[in-house]
């Protein structure tokens, strides 16, 4: 098993509901383990600056999934939640945004997936929730 720490966010309909059934369909308890849930954080939007507030936080999960399956069982569990990748506009408003910021200590560099997340310190609203649950990390 590995670790993983992922970066979950929304600020279209109920934020809060949306992320905990995000945290939900995401940890089932075999395949995603949840070992740590950040508080919720009620931060601006970032990037395109005319939209609701967000709400944000981070989560540490054990998994046995590989960096590339994480990440597309992330993408399922935000299509079920609404969001439509294809049609947004970056950094528009989403239902649920779902990212991983590292996963133990692999770097990979590829065309869908970068570790650890390459702007990662360049959000507080990230760095934050991250300290709460990983503050060594």
């Amino acid at each position: 098993m590995s670790t993983a720490w992922l970066a979950l966010g929304g600020n279209v309909g109920d934020s809060r509901a949306v992320l905990d059934r995000a945290v939900s369909l995401l940890c089932d308890g075999q395949t995603i383990r949840l070992l740590a849930r950040s508080s919720d954080y009620r931060t601006p939007p970032w990037g395109v600056t005319e939209q609701a507030p967000f709400i944000n936080l981070c989560i540490a999960v054990d998994t046995g999934l590989t960096p590339g399956r994480l990440l597309a069982r992330a993408h399922e569990v935000e299509r079920a939640l609404g969001r439509d990748r294809a049609r947004e506009q970056r950094w528009g408003p989403r239902t649920a945004d779902i990212d991983i910021i590292a996963y133990d200590d692999v770097s990979l560099h590829d065309d869908d997936l970068i570790l650890p997340h390459p702007r990662l310190f360049e959000r507080a609203f990230v760095l934050v929730p991250l300290a709460e649950i990983a503050p060594d990390l």
